[in-house]
């Protein structure tokens, strides 16, 4: 059985990379439109990104191997997304708007 990250986990790293403490890069990959890769210093987050407004997250993989999955036995709320701040978003959106031209 895989074990699972929590939103919270998954959000805590997006904050890391808001505040700038941890680098955050689009990974290139074949995925539909609007739908992207993020690197998070080894973390691995798909993400739902229009080139303007982060979404939502749809899973999330850590280096150990732990995943989370969006709507794995999740509640309403617990999108890792939802969970930050307004500055924190708009931060990681910045970023992604910035590094996608």
């Amino acid at each position: 059985m895989t074990a699972l990250l929590t939103a919270r986990d998954v959000c805590q790293r997006l904050r890391e990379a808001a505040l700038g403490r941890l680098s955050l890069t689009h990974v290139d990959g074949p995925l539909t439109a609007n739908h992207i890769w993020l690197d998070l210093e080894g973390w691995k987050l798909q993400v739902e990104f229009d080139g303007q407004r982060l979404h939502h997250c749809k899973q999330c993989r850590c280096p150990d191997g732990k995943e989370w999955v969006f709507g794995s036995s999740q509640f309403f709320g617990t999108d890792p997304i939802s969970l930050l701040s307004t500055w924190e978003l708009a931060q990681i959106e910045v970023r992604l708007a910035t590094s996608a031209q």
